[in-house]
């Protein structure tokens, strides 16, 4: 194993300075949700180890269950073979999704038909 000291601004961000991260639940192995990260943001998950993202709808950083309580705690930060994609290894406290469904990708396309797999969790 070969370890090197982490520098964010080695990841290689798009035209708009983000990197897409994958958030996957360590206990189940599934993949939660999918968010954008820039330096600071990375800077940020890892100082903290809560999962931050950076909003580019609002132009501001968010802390994955800032306001919902449906907390990610950074297990493990990954990189990929290329640099330009994260994968955050989380314990997700509560649903992961905004609609309040345990992961994102609820919707199948099967034989040319949306399918929703999954409902909204219980309050």
């Amino acid at each position: 194993m070969t370890e090197t000291r982490f520098d964010p601004s080695t990841l290689r961000y798009d035209a708009n300075g983000l990197i897409p991260c994958i958030a996957q639940d360590e206990r189940t192995g599934e993949v939660l949700m999918m968010a954008w990260m820039n330096a600071e943001a990375v800077a940020k998950t890892l100082e903290t180890g809560r999962v931050t993202y950076w909003s580019r709808s609002r132009q501001a950083f968010w802390i994955k269950g800032e306001t919902s309580g449906h907390v990610q705690e950074l297990v493990d930060l990954r990189i990929d073979c290329d640099r330009d994609c994260l994968l955050a290894v989380v314990r997700q406290e509560g649903p992961a999704c905004h609609t309040n469904r345990r992961v994102c990708f609820y919707t199948a396309v099967r034989d040319g038909v949306e399918v929703e797999l999954m409902e909204p969790m219980a309050d």
